[in-house]
């Protein structure tokens, strides 16, 4: 809640006249709790999640209703029926509330002593974007190495074998997995922003950005996807898992794997450097 009862009490704290964004922040949350604000979390990312695959969602239900092919897709010769995107829906969006949503309402202490503020001014858009930026890495980086671990026999027999399930790209499907991955990812999320605290709009929008670095991530990284990357298959409990070996398995994500690419291609010239 912020600690002014009028405008001119704010731009007076502030030392100078109210941004447009400040002037709307100050009058949506000047009487709302701070907690209460930090439990928008929960509904923006069930928003975040619901409208973001959507687009795509209803453009393969309705060319697959009329039986046209599917060029954007990585295998346009799997189609989704409609209670496959139902069921994947549902069964996330359970796991983000009962879940997910309890986890982020009793975070609120740490979002405190991490230093999330809620009060004036703004950030400033570059302010903005350089967090959101040092977030996308750090849990790009983290992600990455969890991911590794989620990929063990034990872990992927008891967890991660549920994010596997759908086998061809969907929208809905990038967040889909037991709800002790999404809480275990949860944690590379959380690890930018005690990093480098910020403002609690700055939470909101990393929500956003984060789950669709998520989502687009999820596109990239399955090593199936990229036939030029050699893997060894294993069987466990009935389930393939496709490893990636030597140092292609670092090269998962395309922005890694275009900088490795050009590292191997260049190798003598940056030998010379």
């Amino acid at each position: 809640m912020l600690p002014y009862a009028t405008a001119a009490e704010a731009e007076a704290a502030v030392g100078r006249g109210m941004t447009w964004a400040e002037a709307a922040w100050f009058r949506y949350s000047a009487s709302i709790p701070d907690y209460c604000l930090y439990c928008h979390n929960v509904p923006i990312l069930l928003l975040v999640y619901t409208l973001a695959p959507l687009p795509l969602a209803l453009l393969e239900l309705r060319r697959r209703r009329r039986h046209l092919p599917l060029p954007h897709k990585l295998q346009p010769g799997v189609r989704h029926p409609p209670a496959a995107f139902l069921r994947c829906y549902a069964a996330t969006a359970r796991v983000l509330l009962l879940a997910v949503g309890p986890v982020q309402l009793a975070s609120y202490p740490a979002v405190r002593a991490v230093g999330i503020r809620t009060g004036l001014p703004l950030p400033s858009a570059g302010e903005t974007a350089a967090q959101v930026a040092v977030y996308l890495l750090v849990e790009d980086y983290l992600g990455y190495w969890i991911h590794r671990l989620l990929h063990t026999p034990w872990a992927y027999h008891h967890i991660h074998r549920v994010h596997h399930e759908f086998t061809a790209p969907m929208g809905y499907a990038a967040p889909y997995a037991h709800w002790a991955e999404i809480l275990i990812l949860g944690f590379p999320a959380f690890a930018g922003p005690a990093i480098v605290p910020c403002h609690m709009t700055t939470i909101w929008l990393w929500l956003s950005a984060g789950y669709m670095s998520w989502k687009i991530r999820d596109i990239t990284t399955d090593v199936t996807t990229y036939p030029y990357v050699r893997t060894t298959n294993r069987q466990i409990s009935g389930h393939t898992i496709t490893l990636a070996t030597e140092i292609e398995q670092f090269c998962i994500s395309e922005c890694r794997l275009q900088v490795y690419q050009f590292v191997n291609n260049n190798k003598g010239f940056l030998f010379l450097i």
